[in-house]
């Protein structure tokens, strides 16, 4: 990519840069890098993060590395690998030929792991994992020294090439950098570099049988990479001072590692330990459920690039930690869909209607705007017939004073079609319940508009009873019901009513055949999306979002 000349940097870490670059610290190109676990999918926390990575190499005519952190295979898998990948592409980003894993660094992070240890800087310990927690103190105690700190550089280099070698069992040996057991940070305190785990590597296989931790394994992939600045999240910034020893220990490339705050989303869980446990659980329906703030999952309920891209903009780049309203994102696709959703008529709790001055067997072509807002979409013909089905919503037998939907007596708008008014009830006569609407039409009101310039005031939708088509509509709401969930006891917090599956429903037969993923206004119901469980035979339908937005009210309303 060619050297451009960006706008005024709009947040620190664009600040930062652009200083670094002005008093020649780093020579262009700005090189970042995006280095996901592949130990589950990306969420939308994670789209934060690499739409900054990307986003400000791409800004300064850099680059921005694909780098998978794979130095943990008991949990790794190839699936998630290219799940991250599929995912990073669809929200519009590439890396080219710079896709990377730390695995490719393993011969080289383990020779300069000897260096270290010839330096006197690294030594290997027999502690056992809890025994090297209680020797590291506290934030107001000092760790204490492992009995093995003192060993000689020969000896360590010999029990390290034997520990790669697999003669010793798991976990019974680490190799620990030497630094500070009374350093005030913790990270600081002989941190573990490297551990034993006869685990198969989804890359390497059987070939290592030590793994490094990512604290090592992080600054110098960056330095291998020409990385120039590291942007991680605020968890990170304690590690730093490692980050830093590390390369100033080997002298080699010393990238700048430059923290900015996580993202944090109301009502819901963004830790992708619980959200493995969600999965594992089968409290959902797996990492792709529409619930899910994964990507695939934001995905599958109709979620846009542009609408994600635009809600990272909104959030922007900040030093501090805050929970962000999730309405701001649902905000954001709203704006999105409203632009680019085709407009159609689905009802989802079907009331039948017979309009009996309709001639039987005659269907009469009305069209319909396929998005207002867009008028290249151009028009769409829907069939209009004797039988129709509305929403038993838009139908009260004793309606209130503020209900200007169909009622005994009162005339309203077919949207698009005729006025209807309704002449008579027909009820079960077991239950009571209302099961038809007896109608009739007025013929000069077709388009929706009276000669004689009567006016109603309500407008509903509808379907032909001999044309819709049968559909299941999953409506989704929020997955938890309190407002920060995080927290050991988050299942406590899980929406029992977070999926309601409607059966029975209509849509117009302009949506047969849909293709997964294609995005629709409901008229007068929300957005909805394809649900890839559809067939030809039976539609489903994920519902998006609502019409009504919250955060617009708020925005209005100044605050």
């Amino acid at each position: 990519m060619t050297a451009t000349n960006p706008a005024p940097p709009v947040d620190f870490i664009r600040t930062f840069i652009a200083e670094d670059l002005q008093s020649g610290r780093f020579a262009p190109p700005v090189i970042t890098r995006f280095p996901p676990e592949p130990n589950g999918y990306l969420h939308i926390g994670h789209a934060k993060a690499f739409c900054l990575d990307f986003g400000a190499a791409a800004e300064f005519g850099g680059r921005c590395h694909l780098r998978f952190d794979d130095t943990n295979p008991a949990k790794e898998e190839e699936e998630f690998v290219e799940a991250i990948k599929a995912d990073v592409r669809w929200l519009g980003w590439d890396w080219g030929e710079h896709l990377y894993f730390a695995s490719d660094y393993f011969e080289q992070l383990y020779a300069w792991a000897e260096e270290l240890i010839g330096k006197g800087k690294a030594y290997v310990c027999d502690l056992s994992p809890d025994e090297v927690r209680q020797h590291r103190g506290t934030l107001t105690e000092p760790g204490r020294e492992s009995p093995y700190r003192n060993r000689t550089a020969e000896e360590s280099l010999d029990l390290f090439r034997r520990m790669r070698a697999g003669e010793f069992p798991d976990g019974s040996r680490t190799l620990r950098a030497k630094i500070d057991m009374a350093a005030p940070n913790i990270n600081l305190r002989d941190p573990v570099m490297y551990r034993i785990l006869r685990t198969p590597h989804h890359r390497t296989g059987d070939q290592w049988c030590i793994y490094p931790m990512y604290d090592w394994a992080h600054g110098q992939s960056d330095s291998l990479e020409k990385v120039t600045h590291s942007l991680c999240d605020l968890s990170y910034e304690d590690h730093r001072p490692l980050y830093d020893w590390f390369l100033d220990q080997l002298g080699i490339y010393h990238p700048r590692q430059l923290e900015f705050a996580r993202l944090n989303l109301s009502y819901t869980i963004l830790s992708k330990r619980y959200l493995r446990q969600l999965v594992e659980g089968g409290m959902v329906a797996g990492w792709d459920d529409p619930r899910m703030p994964t990507l695939s999952g934001l995905r599958r309920r109709g979620y846009t690039p542009q609408a994600i891209r635009r809600f990272v903009e909104e959030i922007g780049v900040a030093k501090r930690e805050n929970l962000v309203d999730i309405a701001l994102l649902e905000h954001c696709l709203r704006e999105d869909l409203n632009k680019r959703a085709a407009r159609v008529m689905a009802v989802l709790n079907p009331l039948k209607v017979v309009i009996e001055n309709y001639p039987e067997g005659q269907v009469d072509e009305l069209e319909a705007v396929n998005n207002p807002e867009d008028e290249a979409a151009g028009t769409r013909k829907v069939p209009f017939t004797r039988e129709l089905y509305i929403e038993r919503d838009d139908f009260r037998e004793e309606p209130s004073k503020k209900f200007f939907r169909l009622a005994p007596g009162r005339e309203v708008r077919l949207r698009y079609g005729y006025y209807l008014k309704c002449t008579g009830v027909v009820k079960d006569e077991k239950t009571g319940e209302v099961v038809e609407l007896r109608c009739t039409h007025d013929p000069a009101t077709r388009g929706g508009w009276s000669p004689d310039g009567r006016k109603v005031q309500g407008t509903i939708h509808w379907v032909s009873a001999a044309h819709a088509l049968p559909a299941e509509v999953r409506l989704y709401d929020r997955l938890f019901n309190k407002e920060d969930p995080n927290g050991e006891d988050y299942q406590d917090n899980l929406n029992p009513n977070s999926l309601e599956r409607l059966t029975g429903c209509l849509v117009e037969p302009s949506l047969a055949g849909s293709a997964a993923g294609s995005i629709y206004q409901f008229e007068r119901q929300g957005y909805f999306c394809t649900d890839p469980d559809s067939t030809p035979g039976k539609l489903v339908f994920n519902r998006s979002v609502s019409l009504r937005d919250s955060w617009a009210k708020i925005e209005k309303q100044g605050g």
